[in-house]
């Protein structure tokens, strides 16, 4: 596996445990369907969660959030509509972004930055 591959794997599973330890009930890993991905879906309360998880070694090329572009909202956020067509659900949703900050190869605590409702979208 590529080490750019690890390092996504591995911030993904820090968010996975941080939302778990913040209450939040995991629905999906990444989700696939067709040609789009959905790396968390979770539930706090009625709410939907849709997250995108961006992983970085460092802040040195920017921040992680500066990944989830406009053409990628779009893309999470028809991706989400999908998933809520085949489990026939008609609930509140919003999109969040985790961002985690790890070097593999200095394996101290991560940084994880949570953006609640990071982007939105006209349901």
């Amino acid at each position: 596996m590529a080490l750019h591959n690890e390092t996504g794997k591995k911030g993904e599973q820090v968010a996975l445990k941080y939302l778990m330890h913040n209450g939040y009930r995991i629905l999906a890993t990444n989700w696939q369907y067709k040609k789009f991905e959905i790396d968390l879906i979770a539930q706090i309360g009625d709410e939907l969660i849709f997250v995108e998880v961006k992983t970085r070694k460092n802040k040195f090329f920017g921040e992680a959030k500066d990944a989830v572009t406009p053409k990628k909202q779009q893309h999470l956020i028809e991706g989400a509509e999908h998933y809520m067509e085949q489990n026939d659900l008609d609930a509140e949703a919003r999109f969040d972004v985790i961002c985690v900050y790890y070097d593999i190869n200095h394996p101290a605590e991560p940084e994880v930055e949570h953006i609640v409702d990071a982007f939105g979208a006209e349901w």
